[in-house]
């Protein structure tokens, strides 16, 4: 479904900013923090729902606390870019248990992927059981984070712009 995003109004932005800092608030929570009713909340909360801006609630999980502290980017340029290599690499990568986010990227690269693995002998795994064995592969170059920055799970320009 296509939603005017223009039809958003300052009360629903702050209802969108309130529920990425917290996905569990109540209805009733929501309304005491923007000055609303727990119905008017929940009206919203369901227009924002059924019209796709709200697409679901997750959690975030810390890795280095599950003990997967290393971030590899690695970045995968095929042998070509044919339809049937893209596809068959595509559902090669679906089927891979280690992948946590892959992406069809341009540039000189053909795919993103991200990993968050326990150790590098982990990783080294990885690459021989999975990564080694993806269809079509020319070239893999792993990347690994040594520092993050910044990771935020939303846009900052969504309520800040």
């Amino acid at each position: 479904m296509n939603f005017d995003t223009k039809r958003l109004d300052a009360t629903d932005y702050k209802i969108l900013r309130q529920l990425t800092e917290d996905g569990r608030m109540s209805d009733v929570a929501l309304g005491e923090r923007l000055n609303l009713s727990s119905t008017a909340v929940a009206r919203r909360r369901k227009i924002l729902e059924e019209s796709g801006i709200i697409s679901g609630y997750t959690v975030n999980l810390n890795y280095k606390t599950l003990g997967l502290s290393i971030i590899v980017i690695v970045s995968i340029e095929l042998s070509s870019q044919a339809e049937h290599a893209l596809n068959d690499f595509e559902q090669a990568v679906l089927r891979s248990p280690s992948m946590s986010f892959c992406s069809f990227v341009s540039g000189d690269t053909d795919f993103i992927m991200i990993l968050n693995v326990a150790s590098f002998e982990t990783y080294d795994s990885i690459y021989r059981r999975e990564l080694s064995t993806l269809p079509h592969v020319a070239k893999i170059r792993s990347s690994f984070v040594m520092r993050e920055v910044r990771n935020l799970t939303t846009p900052p320009i969504i309520f800040h712009g």
